[in-house]
């Protein structure tokens, strides 16, 4: 799964917000109701979320989130690597649980 083809699938859900979308960065806000449905998606597309998880994450993967404003319980991380580049997505709940934020980030290895 390439990242252009994860972001037209992501753009297909009802965002109450889009905040970037561009060549490697895509944030929006996602409303409560298209939430399970997101992350089905993003299950198919990348995977089981590496956060929450048992295992801890890989230390370059952990200095590339806590750059990105950390992760914290209550949020979720998916992580796909490729032979070129890796893209991780990242969900941050809003406290008025009827919000989503999510980020998605394509970063060349």
């Amino acid at each position: 799964m390439d990242f252009s083809s994860l972001r037209k699938n992501i753009k297909t859900f009802n965002f109450e917000a889009l905040r970037t979308d561009c060549d490697n960065f895509f944030e929006g806000v996602i409303i409560q109701q298209e939430l399970d449905k997101l992350n089905k998606q993003l299950k198919i597309d990348m995977g089981e979320p590496v956060f929450p998880s048992k295992n801890r994450l890989p230390y370059k993967l952990q200095e590339t989130v806590n750059g990105l404003g950390g992760i914290m319980p209550g949020q979720t991380l998916y992580y796909k690597v490729s032979a070129t580049d890796s893209i991780l997505a990242m969900l941050w709940p809003w406290k008025d649980g009827q919000r989503t934020t999510i980020k998605i980030i394509q970063q060349d290895k």
